[in-house]
């Protein structure tokens, strides 16, 4: 898989860290500019965030013209920093990127400087538009592959081979077809392409939180999140994997990347596991499992939180998508806490020494670092627009960073966070505008309600074995893509055949708002999910890295690790009181007690052991136990509390004395 890397014993963690980054993660694949050019590309980076500072604070343009310099401004950056091979120059910029360059910026502008005459040609368009139109698409495929990675440029250029041999397709997926004039049309003049709602979301919503996402690193809050995990996870049986568990999560709400997420967190927590006795591909699963769930983890969710609010419509607001999140994120988290924390005890390992550990009355004063994620989640709750919750958010930073005397925070930073905030919505703007071009095909052709038919035809309407279909064709189509493109690709495709067999022959408007929620949230979970699904994982992938262990093997932990990611989402279309609509708060008390109670019944199922190893008949009494204490309704829950509250009981009076005595609660 490319260059080798060397072993953390051999680079420091900063220079891991980024060597992987530049080897898993697209995104992080830059050029090292120097001398005039490199200032020329700040500036831009400036100039890029300043504009979205600008219309967030003043209101947006039109949406033509918004959107435009939004994906203009991107791509001509993407071809001055990203080389086009990742063996290619990394200190020069070759003489065919500055014309990728400039052209991107031309297009970029086209909008602007020709807006009265295309908006009033009534979707005419001339022998110059065509070109310009044409030269868009080609640009954002390629600034899209640079980025983002192959499989979605390919998936994209399949959908346009779709639209034009239309009367070409078999059966159901047949249709009149398009002309290469129609294409171009649709996909850079109307807001069904490119321009359509996925850049929309990158040009207001997500660059305004990756902003704010820049700001608070700058403010030291990463490092903090590790040191407040190793502070408050360090001591219990098997710490550092729980640390692991505990940072991801708080990473999670920053980071818009899992294979980020593990570099960033990982670089620490895999050698201290590995030092206490994990062993390399168990160590590995965990944070690759833990750090995929930053994810879809509240507030942020990747940057997938602002896009469900626009594809879902109806009055669903931001608030709705984090508040329905969050059972489940806590559902995915504890099951990984619950089943490291048995890996710990059947292998006996201990937690850090007080000398290990980070001085916790120092972690503890610095708890103000945390503000702005605070501030930003009360503002929300109180209703005002997500868009200025960000931006009251980046004021918190400023002023936290000028009050944490551990850091140099000044106007130099400031401007650093400005650069490297446009820097990081790089990969996502390349992306949503690629994705566009997949949900311009959809709305056009109508392949979504094809699909969705034809999936559920396949199933002979049957619900399970339709939900297992979506979940294999979510699992394929979220391999190697990032989060915004995941969820875009999977909702658009994947998404209407859960629809269209929970509310058959229900136009769109009428379908009720949960099972909308219920659909996306069930594709979103198993798009996101395929980054540590074998054999394209990602996230285990770049965990080997660091822990040394055999990415396929780490992947199956992690995969096993994240088990609740595959059992939570049909929980939530059987019974969607997981999502919190509609349910008063003691419903949602006693919908998280049994659910948890459910985890740790299948954590230790799926470990093998609990007060003490358990035979293979217990595992399985253990996992359906868990089921039905995680399925919201009251005779499973019932059932599940009783076989539980007997196995328990067995596991208390057979565990073994000595070394695998143990105490009677997590941690």
């Amino acid at each position: 898989m490319g260059t080798e890397i060397k072993q953390p014993e051999e680079l420091n963690q900063e220079q891991l860290a980024q060597e992987l980054l530049e080897k898993f993660d697209a995104e992080s694949n830059l050029r090292q500019l120097g001398g005039i050019v490199k200032w020329v590309v700040y500036g831009i980076l400036i100039a890029f965030s300043l504009f979205q500072l600008y219309t967030a604070i003043f209101g947006a343009f039109t949406a033509y013209i918004q959107r435009s310099i939004h994906l203009g401004f991107a791509l001509t950056i993407i071809f001055l920093l990203f080389p086009p091979r990742k063996k290619g120059f990394k200190t020069k910029i070759a003489f065919y990127d500055y014309l990728l360059a400039i052209v991107a910026a031309i297009c970029g502008i086209y909008w602007t400087l020709n807006y009265e005459r295309l908006v009033t040609s009534l979707g005419t368009i001339n022998q110059t538009d065509l070109i310009i139109g044409g030269l868009v698409i080609l640009l954002v495929l390629e600034a899209a592959r640079r980025t983002v990675g192959l499989p979605i440029v390919v998936i994209a250029i399949l959908f346009l081979l779709y639209a034009f041999f239309g009367p070409y397709m078999p059966n159901f997926l047949a249709h009149r077809g398009q002309s290469l004039e129609q294409i171009v049309n649709l996909m850079y003049f109307s807001t069904d392409g490119i321009l359509g709602t996925p850049i929309s979301v990158s040009a207001t919503y997500i660059f305004a939180f990756l902003l704010f996402g820049s700001f608070l690193v700058k403010t030291g809050v990463g490092e903090y999140f590790n040191d407040l995990a190793i502070t408050v996870a360090g001591k219990l049986v098997g710490g550092p994997a729980k640390v692991a568990v505990f940072s991801s999560a708080l990473q999670g709400t920053i980071s818009g990347s899992s294979v980020a997420n593990v570099v960033t967190s990982g670089v620490y927590t895999i050698p201290m596991m590995k030092r206490l006795g994990y062993k390399r591909e168990f160590a590995g699963a965990v944070e690759a499992a833990s750090s995929t769930g930053g994810q879809i983890m509240p507030p942020i969710m990747g940057a997938a939180a602002f896009l469900m609010v626009e594809f879902i419509g109806r009055g669903v607001t931001y608030w709705d998508i984090a508040k329905s999140a969050a059972i489940p994120a806590i559902l995915y988290f504890a099951g990984i806490w619950i089943m490291t924390h048995f890996e710990a005890k059947k292998l006996g390992l201990r937690g850090l020494t007080d000398e290990e550990l980070p001085d916790r009355k120092e972690v503890f004063k610095k708890l103000y670092l945390l503000t702005p994620l605070i501030l930003i989640i009360i503002i929300m709750m109180m209703g005002v627009p997500v868009i200025h919750a960000a931006l009251y958010g980046i004021i918190a930073c400023i002023v936290v960073g000028f009050l944490n005397r551990d850091i140099k925070f000044g106007v130099k930073e400031i401007i650093d966070a400005l650069a490297d905030g446009a820097r990081t919505a790089l990969g996502v703007a390349a992306a949503t505008a690629c994705a566009g071009i997949i949900v311009g095909v959809v709305v056009k052709t109508g392949l979504g309600l094809s699909l969705a038919s034809g999936l559920v035809e396949l199933a002979g309407g049957n619900i399970l074995l339709t939900l297992f279909l979506v979940m294999i064709a979510s699992l394929i189509l979220g391999m190697g893509a990032p989060t915004t493109a995941n969820y875009i690709i999977t909702s658009t495709i994947a998404a209407p055949a859960i629809v269209t067999l929970l509310a058959p022959d229900v136009p769109y408007a009428a379908v009720p708002v949960v099972t909308l929620l219920s659909a996306h949230f069930f594709v979103f979970y198993f798009g996101i999910i395929a980054d540590i699904t074998p054999p394209v994982a990602l996230a285990a992938f770049s965990a080997t890295a660091i822990s040394g262990g055999d990415p396929i093997k780490t992947g199956v932990h992690s995969s096993k690790l994240a088990i609740a990611a595959f059992i939570i989402p049909y929980m939530i279309i059987f019974s969607p009181q997981l999502l919190m609509i509609d349910v008063s708060v003691l419903e949602v008390i006693w919908v998280l007690i049994t659910a948890i109670m459910g985890m740790i019944a299948i954590g230790a199922g799926v470990i093998g052991f609990w007060y003490r190893r358990i035979i293979w008949i217990e595992r399985i009494i253990l996992i359906v136990a868990g089921l039905l204490m995680i399925y919201p309704e009251s005779l499973s829950d019932v059932i599940g509390l009783i076989i539980f509250g007997i196995m328990f009981a067995i596991q208390m009076f057979t565990k073994s004395k000595g070394n695998n005595k143990i105490k009677t609660t997590l941690g």
